[in-house]
């Protein structure tokens, strides 16, 4: 059931990191079709029921009669178009046609019922002709909206089971065009695969994403963010990690790099499936233990609920409690990072703990057998105070773990480890290389430990998630980034070694960031600011910096407008994976061609990564500015074709022609919407201008396609003379 999104946060959530062709086989809408027949019958059903105990022993107006009159009618024509959207899904699910076609049936029998009771046209030939109406039989009205109820319910969760099993059809075939890809032994059947495999992610994402923003529970929303970030980000470091290997077979540490991102991303759609089933692998169950300030609020409710009884539980259970809670403070006290004024002030709240509970306990003991006002005055005063001593102890671990945190972060913004990991590969230095990955794993348990401690003073179940998945990424990251950095070293002349190391380094610097934003929301939420929520890793971030731009003022993003834009992202980010594919294949990279073609996938990336709140673009300005670059770069590609098309056969000369044509208009539409003025309405002008470089990316893949193609037939037919293939080669 897709409804607008929540917190993506792992934002949020949700909103979608991308979208593509529904999994519905008939209907991409017919789920949330559904839905808004239902939202449309619920309310009107409830106006009945007004309607009917409206002044019941008065005579009804005319003005009452015909708000009746048009309620049931309202009710009836929209359980007519659920019955259709309810049949039209039935009709393409045969496991489950007969369950909603007799849910159809009971529905569209009770609206019909409604409306003959509703109708009051001859209402003045009531006592003449005998007819049963709203008033004669009002038992009867209220029995057919329960049917109604009933049915729009049933059929609401067979419709469910269907996404269900769409999303999980969508995460096998997924999973089985990945396992073809990790056998792949040519580029040229990987970028054919790999093609197939980014239009199945694209539809996965956007089942997932529909679900994550159905979700009710913010922890499972949480944890399907945080998976479908995983994805997002693992979709990009599969292509350069598999591309890496397939350019260096026999390097150990590509193989390594490449295998982490492929055990990732099955990890992630596994968990996907979990959340979206409600159910775990084998039976098993959620073993994570509850954070310090869970404990801390379940141990406080307990001794506040001695206020009103005294026998609600037993003393042993609650020094239990109370020491399962001060065993996982050993988290902060046993931590190297933990300052060693925090580590003792810590240690004497928690003795302090100790001691409160034990007065509060004998004090309960008293309390139980001399029920005096002064036994219950001094009971309350012990229930404040060990209250306030655990108030304090909050304080203490939340400064501890912030203040960690906060520096960590400022000492690593600038990521000169991870500078020093490019430069050492490049340079093929295996001394330097050593150093640098044990510096990166220094930093990589650093951070570790600290999302284990923000965790435990997080607040909330959805930070708590986002802290594990901050943690994981770190920890998985950091080894691959490493992996990435030797195979480099080894093969320094390499550039897709390169690359691949830039995306990994990418991913941790964008995992700090969003670190950040997390840091922000947990201070936040203890300081009870609870304002924004924290935007889920799979959402984009609002723009940034916008204040500075007398045209464009910022225009606050709602879900809708964020899952559009975060669509339109990803369906770009993968286009420019294509283009980059399609780039490969030429032998001769010095071509023009193929210089304006990498040019333009370069920019489309930037242009991704800032429907992410990331990369080189800022600001709406730094946009407009790349856009209206990459709308230069757009036509002098189509120039640089043009010449290469005096070289062909007239037929080939006409296909090429009519690409570039389409090419052509785009490119102009894109450059008046970057100078067309569109005031508070930024998103609305990154939505048009993502639209169109998108449609000019899908363009540029199949011109760079076609155009080596015709190269090579020319090549291999023989027919161009030398002095024209020169001739090509200098224009092109």
């Amino acid at each position: 059931m897709a409804a607008s999104p929540g917190p993506a946060g792992v934002g949020g959530a949700g909103a979608v990191y991308g979208s593509g062709s529904s999994g519905f086989a008939l209907d991409s809408g017919l789920e949330i079709k559904t839905r808004s027949v239902e939202q449309t019958l619920l309310p009107l059903v409830s106006q009945i029921t007004t309607l009917i105990n409206h002044k019941d022993n008065t005579k009804k107006s005319d003005k009452t009669l015909q708000a009746i009159q048009r309620v049931g009618q309202a009710v009836n024509l929209a359980v007519g178009r659920f019955v259709k959207v309810g049949e039209a899904i039935a009709n393409e699910n045969w496991d489950l046609k007969e369950e909603i076609n007799i849910a159809c049936i009971e529905a569209k029998q009770a609206g019909e019922t409604i409306a003959a009771l509703t109708d009051i046209t001859n209402l003045n030939h009531l006592e003449s002709d005998g007819q049963i109406t709203i008033f004669t039989d009002k038992t009867g009205v209220i029995k057919a909206a329960r049917l109604l109820l009933s049915s729009v319910t049933k059929v609401l969760l067979l419709a469910d089971r269907v996404v269900i099993k769409q999303i999980i059809t969508s995460r096998n075939k997924v999973l089985a065009t990945m396992e073809r890809l990790e056998k792949v032994n040519s580029f040229q059947e990987f970028v054919q695969i790999f093609s197939q495999f980014g239009n199945e992610m694209v539809e996965f994402a956007h089942l997932s994403g529909d679900r994550q923003n159905d979700l009710k529970d913010e922890k499972k929303k949480a944890k399907m963010a945080a998976a479908r970030a995983v994805l997002e980000k693992c979709t990009m470091m599969l292509l350069t990690a598999s591309k890496t290997c397939l350019r260096h077979p026999n390097c150990e540490s590509a193989h390594k790099n490449k295998e982490g991102v492929f055990d990732r991303m099955k990890v992630a759609l596994d968990k996907v499936i979990e959340i979206v089933t409600d159910c775990k692998p084998n039976g098993e169950t959620d073993i994570s233990s509850i954070s310090i300030f869970t404990g801390i609020k379940e141990f406080k409710m307990n001794i506040e609920a001695l206020r009103e009884n005294l026998y609600f539980q037993s003393k042993e259970n609650l020094s239990v409690t109370l020491e399962v809670i001060l065993e996982r403070m050993e988290d902060f006290t046993d931590s190297a990072y933990t300052s060693h004024e925090h580590r003792e002030r810590i240690l004497e709240l928690s003795t302090q703990a100790r001691m409160e509970l034990q007065q509060l306990i004998s004090v309960w003991i008293q309390a139980q057998s001399k029920k005096t006002k002064s036994i219950a005055e001094e009971l309350e005063l012990s229930i404040l105070k060990i209250s306030h001593s655990l108030n304090e102890l909050k304080k203490e671990l939340h400064s501890t773990a912030t203040q960690l945190a906060a520096d960590l972060l400022k000492y690593h913004a600038d990521h000169v480890v991870l500078k020093a990991l490019k430069l050492t590969g490049v340079e093929g230095n295996l001394e330097a290389l050593a150093e640098y990955a044990c510096k990166l794993s220094e930093q990589k348990e650093q951070l570790v430990e600290t999302c284990r401690l923000l965790r435990h003073i997080s607040g909330t179940e959805p930070l708590e998630i986002t802290c594990i998945h901050a943690e994981e990424t770190f920890q998985v990251t950091g080894q691959q980034i490493i992996s990435a950095a030797e195979t480099l070293t080894l093969h320094p002349s390499s550039k897709i070694a390169k690359e691949n190391l830039d995306v990994f380094c990418e991913a941790w610097e964008s995992q700090i960031s969003d670190m950040s934003t997390l840091l922000r929301e947990i201070n936040d939420v203890f300081e009870g600011r609870r304002g924004e929520k924290y935007g889920y890793l799979s959402l984009p971030k609002p723009m940034k910096n916008n204040a500075n731009l007398k045209s464009l003022k910022p225009d606050k993003p709602d879900s809708e407008e964020q899952a559009k834009i975060a669509k339109l992202g990803l369906k770009l980010g993968l286009l420019t994976s294509d283009a980059d594919c399609e780039i490969e294949k030429w032998e001769d990279q010095e071509n023009e061609i193929v210089q304006y073609g990498r040019n333009m996938s370069s920019m489309a990336y930037s242009l991704y990564l800032f429907t992410r709140g990331e990369g080189p673009l800022k600001t709406s300005q730094d946009l407009i500015h790349q856009l209206e670059v990459f709308a230069a770069e757009g036509l002098k590609l189509t120039s640089s074709v043009q010449a290469f098309s005096k070289q062909l056969k007239d037929d080939d000369k006409l296909m090429l022609l009519l690409e570039i044509n389409k090419l052509i208009p785009l490119c102009h539409q894109l450059q008046t919407v970057t100078k067309t003025s569109l005031q508070n309405k930024v998103f609305l002008k990154v939505d048009k201008c993502i639209t169109k470089t998108r449609s000019m990316m899908a363009l540029l893949v199949q011109l760079l396609s076609l155009c080596y193609k015709l190269l090579k037939k020319m090549e291999n037919n023989g027919w161009v003379s030398v002095t024209n293939k020169d001739t090509m080669d200098s224009k092109t």
